[in-house]
């Protein structure tokens, strides 16, 4: 059964792409992308699948995304306003942003006396599940894809039956021998 996905209203998806590329930044998905600003190698929570985690309906935020993008414009409008900053209408006040400025926004939104500060660190942890865990997709799967994220923290390719081995031990030794009843797929009887 495949994961049930709200969908998002287009301007939106932008801001919320936005939004993910200030937590975890990674390279634009072309020349023209101005949603990922580019402000790192690699792919970023964007190209780390932070929109099918966000929209994905069983993690609860999906709904409330376009409002939250609707919200994260108007501060950014304000922001911009309280800055002396001019902003492309092309495209959404917070994707208008330059990528310093994304930040520093984000900052006040985070900060432990900010009113709504529990709706922006709930969308910045999203973003970052999206990169360091795949959340959204099975671990082999994710690999299989070459999910960003995860081969950028060291995660460990499975063996060519779909199983993770170990030869050696992380902490140098045998913490504990296996168990006279483990299968060999690593299971127990």
């Amino acid at each position: 059964m495949q994961p049930e996905h709200s969908s998002v209203d287009p301007q939106s998806q932008l801001t919320v792409e936005a939004f993910a590329d200030t937590i975890i930044p990674g390279e634009k998905r072309s020349p023209d992308d101005r949603a990922i600003a580019g402000a790192a190698p690699g792919g970023g929570a964007v190209t780390s699948g932070a929109i099918d985690l966000l929209t994905w309906t069983a993690g609860g935020l999906a709904e409330a995304l376009d409002g939250m993008a609707f919200t994260l414009d108007v501060h950014a409008r304000e922001y911009a306003a309280a800055h002396g900053l001019t902003l492309d209408d092309d495209v959404p006040a917070f994707v208008a942003l330059p990528f310093a400025h994304r930040t520093a926004l984000v900052q006040i939104l985070t900060h432990p006396e900010h009113p709504e500060k529990e709706m922006w660190v709930g969308l910045a942890l999203f973003s970052n599940m999206a990169f360091d865990s795949a959340a959204h997709m099975s671990t082999t799967e994710a690999l299989a894809v070459g999910h960003p994220g995860l081969l950028a923290i060291g995660y460990r390719r499975p063996d060519s039956d779909g199983l993770w081995r170990f030869p050696r031990f992380s902490y140098g030794r045998q913490l504990a021998p296996v168990h006279p009843d483990t299968l060999p797929n690593g299971s127990l009887k």
